[in-house]
């Protein structure tokens, strides 16, 4: 004779069995909807978004998902230019620490 437990864990196996065979008969996959015009554009958008963050980004899908043209893109500053030129130089020359600090103070003010 088997033990309670194990009768109690046979029947547990066996129905769960018995569910997923059930189960596998009856569900059949739905079949694949077309998006609606609106979320195809959200999907053109969101994928003409990329590499665009926060702010820039929030305006860019506002503007796409109205059909209109995106927002033109800042304009750096000339400090803000320098400062990209020399973070790139820097960047070239593979400097860190203070090396880096001294050839950026001197890029800056040059």
């Amino acid at each position: 004779m088997l033990s309670r437990t194990s009768q109690l864990a046979s029947a547990i196996v066996l129905s769960a069995c018995c569910f997923g065979a059930v189960n596998a008969q009856t569900s059949a996959p739905a079949p694949a909807k077309k998006p609606t015009a609106q979320q195809q554009r959200m999907a053109d958008c969101n994928k003409s978004a990329e590499g665009k963050k926060g702010d820039e980004r929030k305006a860019y899908m506002s503007a796409c998902l109205k059909g209109e043209a995106p927002p033109p893109a800042k304009q750096l500053t000339p400090q803000q230019q320098k400062m990209k030129d020399c973070n790139a130089k820097a960047s070239e020359q593979k400097l860190t620490g203070d090396k880096r600090k001294t050839f950026m103070s001197t890029c800056l003010k040059g």
